[in-house]
């Protein structure tokens, strides 16, 4: 009996010491294994990648963090969007057609008043009579040495301005808007308006008024100089073929017509970038020119010497250009520069046919509502401009 006691208790002691142990190392396994995988998952995290997504003018930073345990899959990396072109595209088209409807109206406005000047002309020198000499001279004698000074000043600056060709009086507007756009760039308090309108940038939330306001954009002298010596070169030779309204017409449609084809191929690379300067409104006026008149002869201001004919200047920039854009050179905007290149040699070759040419329904109706029941006889609008 003792001893079948004391086996019992032997047998009842193993297996509790047996169950005791079991269960101790299934907690401590579960610990060791809780902070083995607790442990493992953060020597396994990985920090928070930074991608810097660009949205148009200022660049933003976005966290990439890995998925939590479980979901699967890995987060794809943040690409930007790339921006809708549809309402800049429909902005040059309407642009467009503004101008040359704007500057047909005018036209008709400027031929109209030259007439009615000439007649009022010719009334005042009937009334005019041989005491005019004497009234002047008097009225001469009565000034003082500065007032003689200014006046003769302002005569010379009177001459000066007479002797300008109609081109050369046309563009020197358009150098003077670029001129003060300029001096607007060296204000501090006003860099932010002017990267948000005075540069072009298809990922800004602004795309459709910088297409016009970049035209008149130069942020370096040296590029508005050299862009604005061109324009004054080839003014008188564009201005004598297409007239003054019709040249505005075209440089400034030139401007955004070229904006929108560098927005597109932009676009079309992901290189959203901002661009500014009237490249591409003066390349459509050195390309009209060169098409209209390819045996003219050029030359460069530094090298007098070496002279080629306007046909091959033209064809030179445009290789050079197209190999710009197609090896992804960033000195210039290319894409703009053939945009205007290639809407300069368009409108010479077919445009003007197409659109200024058929311009006399809108002259007749503006000058229907302008004068009612005052039309002539033929019905057309009385004045015409050059074809």
């Amino acid at each position: 009996m003792i001893n079948m006691a004391w086996r019992g208790s032997v047998v009842k002691w193993a297996k509790t010491q047996f169950i005791r142990s079991t269960n101790t190392t299934s907690a401590d396994s579960r610990f060791n294994s809780c902070i083995q995988q607790r442990c493992a998952f953060r020597r396994e995290a990985k920090k928070p990648e930074t991608k810097k997504v660009n949205t148009g003018n200022v660049s933003q930073e976005t966290k990439v963090t890995n998925p939590p345990p479980g979901q699967g899959g890995s987060t794809p990396p943040l690409r930007a969007s790339r921006p809708s072109l549809l309402k800049p595209l429909m902005f040059t088209v309407g642009f467009t057609g503004c101008s040359f409807g704007a500057a047909a109206i005018l036209q008709y406005e400027t031929l109209k008043s030259r007439v009615q000047s000439a007649k009022d002309e010719d009334a005042e020198k009937l009334l005019q009579g041989s005491q005019d000499m004497a009234y002047w001279h008097d009225w001469w004698n009565q000034l003082s040495g500065f007032q003689r000074q200014l006046i003769l000043l302002m005569s010379m600056v009177d001459d000066f301005w007479s002797s300008l060709t109609e081109g050369q009086k046309t563009v020197t507007g358009i150098i003077a808007v670029n001129a003060v756009v300029l001096c607007c760039w060296r204000i501090p308090v006003m860099q932010r308006s002017m990267i948000k309108y005075f540069t072009s940038n298809p990922a800004s939330k602004t795309r459709c008024l910088p297409m016009i306001l970049s035209s008149f954009s130069h942020y370096s002298i040296i590029h508005m100089l050299a862009n604005m010596y061109v324009l004054w070169t080839f003014s008188s030779g564009i201005v004598s073929l297409l007239g003054k309204e019709q040249f505005l017409a075209v440089y400034m449609s030139a401007g955004v017509i070229s904006t929108m084809l560098s927005y597109m191929c932009k676009t079309a690379t992901g290189r959203l970038y901002p661009s500014l300067g009237a490249s591409g409104a003066v390349m459509a006026v050195l390309a009209a020119v060169c098409a209209k008149v390819p045996e003219a002869k050029l030359g460069i201001i530094f090298l007098p010497m070496v002279t080629f004919t306007a046909g091959n200047a033209l064809k030179g920039l445009i290789a050079i250009d197209t190999a710009g854009l197609i090896l992804g050179w960033r000195l210039f905007d290319h894409a703009a520069h053939l945009g205007g290149a290639l809407f300069g040699i368009w409108y010479v070759a077919y445009g003007h046919k197409l659109i200024w040419r058929k311009r006399e329904p809108l002259v007749k109706f503006w000058h229907d509502m302008r004068s009612p029941g005052g039309s002539r006889p033929g019905g057309g609008p009385g004045v015409s401009g050059p074809q």
